[in-house]
């Protein structure tokens, strides 16, 4: 799904608020995570799932192009953990 289908489906279920409504409550969800993220924070949506942070220590890569030895330096990166409920549902779907 993409962040306009998420607006127009939102705004399809609760007409009474406008589609720029709708565009400023996705806008500070994902603004107000991306912040949580940011401190180091963790991010939890009961049901849904849990966005956090990981380290990722410096190692040696190589370049699949031309099989060269380059150095990837230490990174934080985002990492999302389903919920049960979310993976239960999914796991169900495709039972089906």
């Amino acid at each position: 799904m993409l962040r306009s289908e998420l607006i127009d489906k939102l705004h399809d279920e609760n007409p009474h608020l406008t589609r720029n409504d709708m565009e400023r409550v996705v806008a500070v969800v994902l603004e107000s995570v991306t912040q949580t993220l940011e401190r180091g924070a963790r991010v939890e949506l009961r049901g849904f799932g849990a966005f956090s942070v990981r380290h990722r220590k410096a190692r040696a890569g190589r370049n699949p192009r031309t099989g060269e030895d380059v150095f990837v330096p230490e990174k934080h990166v985002p990492f999302f953990r389903t919920g049960k409920d979310l993976r239960e549902s999914i796991d169900a779907s495709k039972d089906k």
